[in-house]
Parts: structure tokens; C-alpha cells; sequence
């Protein structure tokens, strides 16, 4: 994480919260806006990026808590990862139930690779106990 540590710490919690929010908007809108609209396995595919979102936007928010006692080239790389995968895995669900179209679900392992990758940065951080990992 590079830049003013207030600034970075801003911005994630920023991400974090507009995660959520979409998150939120997302599962609302599946669950009452298109009910009716779409097959139930799409409903799925919005639930499930809602809540994968949801969790994510959660440990974007843990990894501002975590910068907060001094940052880490594996927090970085932890917060970026989970910010790709909200957008890679949560995003190709949204547009693959919305649209219809099958080629977005080439884009959703991408995200799920990044939130892996993510979460292996951040048990690289706890596991080493340096900032500087």
C-alpha cells in the first residue's frame, strides 16, 4: 500500500463501504425487483456475488484496521485482491443473471482466484507478524 497512510486507509474503507452498499442493493433488487423476472438460477448467481461482495467488503474494511498499526506489501496486495474479486467474480454474476450472456461466467473464476490470492496475503501478513511482508 503505497501513498499517505490516511489517504490508503480512507480509500479502503471507501471500498469497503460501496461494496456493501452494492452488495445490499443487489440482493434487494434480485430479491424484490426481479423475482418475477428472471429464472431462479440467476436469482442464484445475484445472490451469490451479493454475499461473496458483502463478505469482501468486510475484509476490505479489516484490512484498513489492519494498516492502521502499519502497512505491509502482503496488505496491499490482500486489499487489491479483494477489491478485484468484488469486481471480477461479484460483477460477471451480476451481468451474466442480467444479461444473459454466458461469456461473463469466463470472468468470474478470475475474480475467485483473486479473492484466494487475497485472503493467502493476508494469512501472510498474520503469519509473518512484520509489516514489511
Amino acid at each position: 500500500m503505497s501513498g499517505n497512510g490516511k489517504d490508503i486507509n480512507r480509500f479502503w474503507v471507501a471500498a469497503g463501504a460501496i461494496n456493501g452498499l452494492v452488495a445490499v442493493g443487489m440482493g434487494a433488487f434480485a430479491a424484490h425487483g426481479l423475482k418475477d423476472r428472471l429464472p431462479a438460477e440467476a436469482l442464484d448467481w445475484v445472490r451469490t456475488g451479493s454475499s461473496y461482495e458483502m463478505w469482501h467488503g468486510l475484509a476490505l474494511i479489516g484490512v484498513t484496521l489492519l494498516a492502521a498499526r502499519g502497512e505491509g506489501r502482503a496488505l496491499g496486495l490482500a486489499g487489491w485482491s479483494f477489491l478485484a474479486g468484488c469486481i471480477l467474480f461479484s460483477g460477471s454474476l451480476y451481468l451474466l443473471a442480467l444479461s444473459g450472456w454466458l461469456g461473463f461466467a469466463f470472468v468470474t473464476p478470475l475474480g475467485g482466484v483473486a479473492f484466494l490470492i487475497g485472503w493467502t496475503a493476508l494469512a501472510w501478513h498474520a503469519i509473518t507478524g512484520s509489516n514489511r511482508a
